[in-house]
């Protein structure tokens, strides 16, 4: 029998929005959209969402319960991730999305971790082999090493772009010195994360969504290389890697937004975002790299019919 399922990923940057049907153990997108809130903006390090924070998340919220009612949904499965699970006003917000007649789940950055490692599984075509995967939110960062059949290891760390955007750069373009401080930064947060790549040995950084997307929509733009909106893998060298990022950091927000790719959900917290890139594969001897366009959202949908 069929079933609709809404899936809503309330990120600290953007809310996504997914409609599929799950039937006889297989599921397949309907619709999907994404808004941006930036929930975490003026808040996040503090530990609170701002009001305006709160009524761009209810503004989202009212635009995608009028669509999850046109399509005739099953259920609505919401999650919360970083910004909401660690807002000391999470309790307000969970009750006005009730409200809505959107019961939220805030999940722990494990069962994030988890989450995304089965949506970047279920769009690994080849097979993914020994991977760091990596996906860079605006809250948290979600570092899991695992291969097609397991997770070896994973970990969800609170340093994601908008945190590190307010508590580094307040310059733009971003100051050398900023850099440097990001990098002292780094070395400290990340310890735990080169210990468990030393001992794992992955081949592969796998880039889950977000900065990735963006950055593979720059690299294609510049080749040019054609892709569909709907593939779950997009090309991404290191090589183009370091030539975005050489560009990126010396630009300006209206320099970085001339480049052909860029989206404007991106402009501002990509500089940083692509500093912790640079941090990792600079210090750690990655093969390749592959860029999932799959994440949390998709994760939900294959997890239900696993």
């Amino acid at each position: 029998m069929k079933k609709r399922v809404a899936i809503i990923d309330m990120g600290t940057n953007t809310f996504h929005l997914l409609v599929a049907d799950n039937e006889e153990g297989k599921s397949s997108i309907v619709y999907q959209d994404r808004l941006v809130t930036k929930i975490g903006m003026g808040g996040i390090n503090k530990g609170f969402i701002t009001d305006a924070g709160i009524d761009r998340a209810m503004t989202a919220l009212k635009a995608f319960k009028k669509i999850i009612d046109q399509y005739n949904a099953d259920r609505i499965l919401a999650f919360g991730t970083s910004a909401i699970r660690n807002a000391a006003n999470s309790p307000e917000i969970v009750k006005r999305i009730k409200e809505l007649g959107i019961d939220v789940r805030i999940i722990s950055g494990d069962e994030e971790a988890q989450l995304i490692y089965y949506g970047v599984r279920s769009a690994m075509n080849p097979a993914m082999d020994k991977s760091l995967i990596m996906d860079i939110g605006g809250g948290s960062v979600e570092f899991i090493i695992a291969d097609q059949k397991e997770i070896f290891w994973k970990q969800s760390l609170e340093i994601g772009a908008q945190r590190l955007l307010e508590k580094f750069q307040t310059h733009d373009p971003i100051l050398p010195k900023e850099v440097e401080a990001l990098d002292v930064y780094f070395e400290e947060v990340l310890k735990q994360v080169f210990k468990e790549l030393l001992q794992h040995k992955p081949l592969t950084l796998v880039g889950s969504s977000g900065t990735f997307d963006t950055l593979s929509e720059i690299y294609c733009a510049d080749q040019p290389i054609s892709k569909q909106l709907t593939d779950p893998e997009i090309p991404l060298t290191f090589e183009a890697f370091f030539k975005i990022y050489n560009q990126l950091i010396v630009s300006n927000r209206a320099e970085r937004m001339l480049i052909p790719g860029m989206i404007e959900m991106r402009v501002d917290m990509i500089v940083v975002a692509c500093c912790l890139i640079r941090f990792i594969i600079e210090r750690y001897p990655f093969n390749a790299v592959r860029v999932s366009t799959y994440a949390l959202k998709e994760g939900v949908m294959a997890s239900l019919t696993n």
